[in-house]
Formats: C-alpha cells, structure tokens, sequence
C-alpha cells in the first residue's frame, strides 16, 4: 500500500512526520529533533504496530512510503546538499533560499516550483550516475 508522509518542522524547532492517508485501525507519526529522527521514530512506530496487531491476529499492510517535505525539513534531511547551489540551480537569491530553509522567510508557490524543478534536475542526475 503507497501512502504519502508528512514531513514538517514544528514552531518549537523539532520535527515531525505523519502519514496523511487512512490506515486500517491506526495512526502512523513521528517525532524528534531532526527531520530523520523524526522519520525513524515513524517507521519504529509502525514496527511495533505490525508486532501488535500480529500478536492480536490481525494484519498491518506493508507500506510503501512517499515522502512530502517542507522546505526546513527536506534541507534538514539532506543535509548534504548545498543550499545556495541548489538556489542557484532554481535562479533564487541564495540569501533568500537560506530565509526559506530556515524558516526566516516562506516561499511563495512560483518559488516552489522553482525550487521543486530544480530538486527534480538533481534526482535526474544522481540517478543517472555511477562509479
């Protein structure tokens, strides 16, 4: 089953991550200081669910994650990715990419999609390389 997780960096600084689409008798999140903190706390989560619900005989399906991003938290997540290459790859202001990675500034949809465009180039080109 593909379903779709949110990943988001709260107000108070930490991270979290939910899954957004309708589970069979449960819920599906997580929580922590870092975007992949908050990622492993989801996925342990869903472990002891499936431990769960096997001890009561019932069945958890295997889920096949997507993972949605805000900008704070995809940066967090990828952190080896240069912030200001990136801006540049998407024609942004560097200065203002590291607003919207920090939460500073919040980018409008243009700059979403500049910026969604410019993430989509980089996948391209990493899938397409080898060593």
């Amino acid at each position: 089953m593909r379903v779709t997780v949110i990943m988001e960096k709260a107000k108070d600084g930490n991270y979290s991550c939910y899954v957004e689409d309708d589970l069979p008798g449960f819920g599906l999140s997580g929580f922590g200081k870092t975007a992949e903190a908050a990622k492993e706390d989801m996925l342990k989560a869903y472990q002891e669910m499936r431990e769960i619900q096997a001890e009561e005989g019932k069945e958890v399906p295997a889920l096949d994650f997507t993972y949605k991003y805000d900008l704070q938290s995809f940066f967090d997540y990828f952190s080896f990715l240069n912030v200001s290459k990136v801006a540049e790859m998407a024609g942004i202001n560097p200065s203002l990419m590291r607003q919207y990675t920090s939460g500073v500034a919040n980018a409008g949809q243009k700059q979403y999609e500049k910026i969604r465009v410019a993430i989509g180039k980089i996948s391209k080109e990493l899938s397409a390389a080898t060593f």
